[in-house]
């Protein structure tokens, strides 16, 4: 399974990259690929291509703020592949995170 994320917090500190350590190792652990995109404090880092996105069988939005790019997003949103989380519910539950994404 192919899984993106993007992460995004308000002071865009903390729970950004607490959330995408979240999503990776619970991937990892399952042997999924995964790609995390962050919105933080030092801007965009790790973006996602567009090719990332139409590859990927489902798209994680851990974001409590709005983002750059959701448009990127549309086609999966349509498809029903897209979960929307909030950062603090992957940094306490991701294996939850994680079968609720595969559900889709």
């Amino acid at each position: 399974m192919k899984v993106v994320a993007v992460t995004a917090c308000p002071t865009g500190i903390a729970h950004t990259y607490m959330a995408q350590e979240a999503i990776e190792k619970e991937c990892r652990k399952r042997g999924y690929e995964v790609k995390v995109e962050t919105q933080g404090s030092m801007g965009i880092e790790n973006e996602l291509e567009q090719e990332d996105v139409d590859a990927a069988d489902v798209v994680i939005l851990a974001v409590a703020i709005g983002i750059e790019g959701e448009e990127r997003f549309e086609e999966k949103e349509n498809a029903g592949k897209v979960l929307n989380v909030d950062p603090g519910e992957v940094i306490k539950h991701p294996v939850k995170t994680i079968d609720k994404a595969e559900q889709l």
